[in-house]
């Protein structure tokens, strides 16, 4: 495409050398765009920035060298027959040796006559020292030869180097994209789409923050002169991300509070009954739910509807925390909901709800694709006008469900409630104008920077303490050559007959996938581990299987004889994360451990040790390295979620947080959530223009930018 017709809009299959077979390869990489291209940045730089003469070059040294090609040719070496492709190359200094594996199309691209770059580390090969596998590119080349048949000179065609001699960008890649090929098309577009890119950021803020322009920014990240270009094209780009984000909360704030509430409750009128109920529970409640239930009770009081993250640990005790609120909502004579992201936790959620509540005449009601208790109306709506609490999953928000009452919302683990489910709710009450109260709750171990940059519009409550008698679940890393004594104490464990077993227990065995995958053999599948274990390991043993593929009814009728003890092993994919709660399971394996945050790992064991008996959580991996090994011992000595998030967010970046490293709702580029310093920088000067102009009438660009932020935020029903 002529660059006088480049847009940023320009469909990416539409630029040159791009079409239909790269572009849907680019898509794996969110690339759709050729904005998405001028936003799809480096994540480092090989520095060949250093060219030398040939005859200066050392062993082990990454450089640049600069030569006319005297001879290339494709070879089968006597060993192994090998297909190598030799070059040679000559800058006057002396002469360059190279070598090539399995590219013989470098015969074509690569003629005698070129003058050519050659970038890499000199390794000594044979007798002589070569350059072993470089990246290559030519700079110059003649039109119609070495020399003409005069004798002279050819005129040549130059070339910018953009793949050696430089700082060269390495980008993130995907299955036959690689960064020489993206470099070559970003290349040539940069400038005519540079130029089209607007400078939305406030030049005053530019000026406080000491902050480069778009443009340059843009520039410096792809095709960096030095290295402190990097820097200040990475502070640039990462600022404007964390500042975006922090507006875009702001504005969410004040659009929530704006809200009218839907139905506004009494609580003083019924802290006696309140009272009582909580005295009644068979447990008591500790000081940290204490307080959250203050906070939220506080917050129903309110003219303006609630908008609280409760957060903590598995087996903290969110869930009598919400029904305690449900209670007082029940109790003004109105309706509560709670939804769950998947059947199981929705129909835990039913069952703990009817324990605690269904004593007190509250009637409850589970909808789901497997339990429906809603009846249908003529119009095709399911109403709930019959019931006081009404449980089941994201589909609660779909039109065809009608509130008539309803003033409290409970969300359990999903992180990205958003724009587009708040709207729903607006529909789900009356007057129309109204909303209701929303309570989020989530067992991820959330870092305090995270909170800070994409629940800035919540208020939080922390449940920081485990109720008495939930006892700490011993932990251990098992390396690869104590798998098969691991087993034989598992089998002790189950059966009851090791020294320090106590009856018979039962185990979890997590898997990281549902099926064996060809590009991670390594990796642990549930449907194959299960086949293995019951053929060779346990033979003697009743294994269930549990995965996410398996019909809801299926999950719930192995979750069922699970509970009853009627497998002694269960093996399960990630499913088993939230929502499983089966006191007699003692011990829980994870096979893949290294494929798992912490923060999961941490929320995998807490699905064990809920019952009086000591409980175990061993760790499997195949990983031989270092580090990896020395992340998994942390969960040998850190039993605080918010603790191992925080290592975890160090070790292995924001989307590992929430158990998948292609998490949309962390997808940042650029900025770093371990960057405190950064992230108070851009929410302070947020709320210096937010308190000057909220309503952004004196900056259109960055009111625009911020729309895009926002309409990007909006999950497609």
């Amino acid at each position: 495409m002529p660059h006088n017709k480049l847009t940023l809009q320009t469909p990416i299959e539409k630029l040159f050398m791009v079409g239909p077979t790269y572009a849907k390869r680019l898509k794996k990489l969110g690339i759709k765009t050729a904005r998405d291209l001028l936003y799809h940045f480096p994540f480092r730089y090989e520095d060949y920035s250093k060219i030398v003469p040939i005859d200066q070059v050392k062993e082990g040294e990454p450089v640049t060298v600069s030569g006319i090609v005297w001879e290339i040719r494709n070879e089968i070496t006597k060993v192994k027959a090998k297909k190598i492709t030799t070059c040679v190359a000559n800058d006057g200094t002396g002469e360059i040796h190279t070598i090539w594996f399995n590219q013989p199309f470098l015969t074509k691209a690569i003629k005698i006559g070129d003058r050519i770059n050659l970038s890499g580390k000199v390794e000594s090969w044979g007798r002589r020292l070569r350059m072993i596998s470089p990246e290559w590119e030519i700079t110059q080349r003649a039109r119609s030869g070495w020399r003409a048949a005069d004798g002279k000179k050819p005129q040549a065609t130059r070339y910018k180097p953009i793949h050696t001699g430089r700082l060269v960008p390495v980008y993130p890649e995907t299955s036959r994209v690689s960064s020489k090929w993206l470099r070559s098309r970003i290349f040539p577009i940069l400038e005519p789409l540079i130029l089209q890119e607007k400078e939305w950021l406030p030049s005053s803020i530019r000026e406080s923050e000491n902050l480069i322009g778009i443009s340059s920014a843009l520039r410096q990240i792809h095709f960096p002169k030095n290295m402190e270009f990097v820097k200040k094209a990475r502070e640039r780009l990462g600022f404007e991300e964390l500042f975006l984000l922090q507006l875009g909360a702001l504005e969410r704030r004040r659009e929530w509070r704006r809200q009218k509430v839907s139905k506004k409750l009494e609580i003083g009128n019924w802290k006696l009954e309140i009272g009582n109920f909580i005295r009644s529970l068979p447990f008591e409640l500790t000081n940290a739910q204490k307080r959250c239930i203050k906070e939220i009770l506080e917050d129903l009081e309110k003219e303006t509807p609630m908008n609280r993250l409760l957060e903590g640990d598995v087996g903290s005790g969110k869930t009598i925390v919400a029904a305690i609120a449900m209670y007082a909502t029940f109790l003004n004579g109105y309706q509560s909901a709670l939804m769950a992201p998947t059947e199981i936790l929705a129909h835990q959620h039913y069952q703990t709800l009817k324990r605690f509540l269904s004593p007190l005449r509250i009637k409850i009601a589970l909808q789901t694709g497997a339990h429906k208790d809603l009846k249908q109306t003529d119009n095709q709506q399911l109403t709930a006008d019959n019931y006081n609490i009404i449980v089941g999953t994201h589909a609660l928000l779909s039109h065809r469900t009608q509130f008539e009452k309803l003033a409290l919302v409970v969300i359990d683990e999903q992180h990205r409630f958003g724009v587009a489910q708040r709207a729903r709710l607006k529909h789900k009450v009356t007057p129309e104008d109204s909303t209701p109260h929303l309570l989020t709750m989530t067992a991820t171990p959330i870092p305090r920077t995270v909170a800070l940059t994409f629940y800035g519009d919540l208020d939080l409550s922390l449940i920081d303490e485990m109720p008495k008698g939930r006892q700490k679940v011993q932990t251990w890393v098992v390396p690869p050559r104590k798998r098969q004594a691991a087993y034989g104490w598992i089998k002790k464990q189950i059966l009851g007959t090791g020294i320090d077993a106590p009856k018979r227990s039962q185990a979890f065995i997590i898997c990281p996938l549902i099926e064996e995958s060809e590009s991670l053999k390594s990796v642990k599948a549930a449907t194959v581990e299960f086949d293995r274990i019951q053929r060779e390991v346990f033979p003697d043993l009743k294994i269930g299987l549990l995965h996410g593929r398996m019909r809801a009814r299926e999950k719930n009728e192995v979750l069922a004889k699970f509970k009853k003890g009627v497998f002694d092993i269960l093996v399960a994919t990630p499913v088993v994360e939230v929502g499983i709660d089966v006191p007699n399971a003692t011990i829980m394996v994870i096979e893949g451990a290294d494929r798992f945050g912490l923060a999961q790992l941490h929320q995998l064991r807490g699905r064990v040790g809920r019952g009086k008996k000591k409980s175990y959580c061993l760790l499997f991996s195949s990983s031989t390295s270092t580090k990896s090994y020395q992340r998994l011992k942390t969960m040998e000595k850190l039993y605080i979620g918010h603790k191992l998030a925080e290592v975890d967010l160090k070790l292995r970046g924001p989307g590992q947080i929430f158990g998948t490293a292609q998490h949309g709702f962390l997808d940042l580029k650029v900025a770093s959530l371990s960057d405190l310093g950064m992230i108070q920088r851009a929410r302070r000067a947020a709320q210096r223009l937010f308190r000057q102009d909220p309503d952004l009438k004196q900056y259109p660009p960055l009111k625009e930018k911020l729309k895009e932020l926002t309409i990007s935020q909006v999950e497609p029903d």
